[in-house]
C-alpha cells in the first residue's frame, strides 16, 4: 500500500482528494485517484475469473480449477481432489488400469449428509422453497444426525420432517401431503420423524392457523383480494365464535373460502378446493355444514354478495 494513501475505516482513499472515487487498473494491480491520478494502491487481488470465454466455444471443459464453495455443515470442510482421466501410455500400467485413482476419502457420515442435503434441494425446488428454508432444514437434519437421536429411521424420512419443521418456523407451513407429495416417504412416517424431531432436539413450533394457509390457496384458485379477505375474516370469526373446535385449520380455511366463493361471482366447487388445499370433498362439507347456520355473523359487514346468504349451498 502506498504511503500517500490512507484508511477511513478501513476504505482506502486519496489523502488530498477522499471524496474522489478510485480507478482500478486490473492489468496492473493498482487503485488509482480519479482526480490526480495518484496510485493510492497496488498488488490488488483480482477476484474475476481467470479465463475468458468465447461464443464459438462448445468445449464441454470447465476452465475453473477451483471447486464449490466450503460447506460449514461438513466435518471435512467438503475439500477433495478428483484426479481427470489418464491421457497417454504413461497413465497406464502394464494392464490398462489407470495408475492415479481418486481416493474414496470421504468419510460416511458425510456422504449421509450430502445425500440428504441433496434430497432437501430437490424437495424444496419442486414446491418453490426459498434457500433460507433450505438452510435451516439443513441444520436441523445435521443436529439430528450429530446427536443420533433417530437410529433407524431413513435419512429420507428424517430430510422431510426437516423441510417440514423448516417451513413452520419460516413463517410459511406446508401440509404433511405437500411435503409427501415431493417426497418418497409416507405422510405418516413424516409425521412420526417429526414429533421425535421437536422431542429430541426440545424445539418447538407455532401452531398454524388458517391464516397461514389461505392467501397461498385463493391464489392457487384465483380468487380476487375481496374473496380472500372474506374467506380469511369467516375463518378468524368460526375461530372465535368456538364453531369448528377439534377441525384441522386447513379444512377450516378450505371451508371458508367455498363459502366466501359460493357467495361471490367467482364460485369455487368443493373439488377444485379440495385438490388445491389437499383435503377431501367430506371433509370440506363437515366443516361447511359446522359453518353454514352462522353464516350471518361470520361475512365481513363491507361484503358485497353476488348471492345472498340465504341462497347458499345448504349440506
Amino acid at each position: 500500500m502506498a504511503s500517500t494513501s490512507r484508511m477511513e475505516a478501513n476504505k482506502v482513499v486519496c489523502y488530498a482528494h477522499p471524496d474522489a472515487p478510485l480507478i482500478e487498473d486490473y492489468r496492473a494491480g493498482d487503485m488509482i485517484c480519479s482526480e490526480c491520478g495518484l496510485v493510492v494502491g497496488d498488488r490488488v487481488i483480482d477476484v474475476g475469473s481467470e479465463w475468458r470465454t468465447f461464443s464459438n466455444e462448445k468445449s464441454g471443459v470447465d476452465p475453473s480449477r477451483v471447486g464449490g464453495p466450503e460447506n460449514p455443515l461438513l466435518s471435512g470442510g467438503d475439500l477433495s481432489t478428483i484426479i481427470g482421466p489418464g491421457r497417454g501410455d504413461a497413465s497406464f500400467d502394464s494392464f490398462g488400469v489407470s495408475k492415479y485413482q481418486n481416493r474414496r476419502n470421504i468419510s460416511s457420515t458425510d456422504r449421509a449428509l450430502i445425500n440428504a442435503f441433496r434430497e432437501i434441494s430437490t424437495m424444496a425446488d419442486r414446491i418453490n422453497l426459498p434457500k433460507t428454508i433450505v438452510d435451516r432444514a439443513n441444520n436441523l437434519f445435521k443436529q439430528v444426525h450429530d446427536g443420533k437421536n433417530l437410529k433407524g429411521r431413513a435419512n429420507d424420512a428424517i430430510a422431510s420432517a426437516c423441510l417440514y419443521i423448516a417451513c413452520r418456523q419460516e413463517g410459511v407451513p406446508r401440509t404433511f401431503k405437500e411435503i409427501c407429495a415431493v417426497s418418497k416417504i409416507s405422510k405418516k412416517e413424516i409425521g412420526r420423524c417429526f414429533k421425535l424431531i421437536l422431542k429430541a432436539l426440545e424445539t418447538s413450533v407455532e401452531l398454524i392457523t388458517t391464516a397461514d394457509f389461505m392467501s397461498r390457496f385463493c391464489s392457487n384458485l384465483g380468487l380476487p383480494n375481496s374473496v380472500q379477505r372474506a374467506a380469511t375474516h369467516i375463518a378468524r370469526k368460526a375461530g372465535e365464535l368456538d364453531i369448528v373446535s377439534g377441525r384441522s385449520p386447513i379444512s377450516v380455511a378450505a371451508a371458508a373460502i367455498y363459502m366466501a366463493s359460493q357467495a361471490s361471482d367467482d364460485k369455487r366447487s368443493q373439488k377444485e378446493i379440495g385438490d388445491i388445499a389437499g383435503v377431501a370433498d367430506v371433509t370440506i362439507r363437515q366443516s361447511y355444514k359446522l359453518m353454514y347456520p352462522f353464516a350471518a355473523k361470520l361475512f365481513p359487514d363491507d361484503f358485497k354478495f353476488a348471492t345472498p346468504i340465504e341462497f347458499l349451498p345448504q349440506m
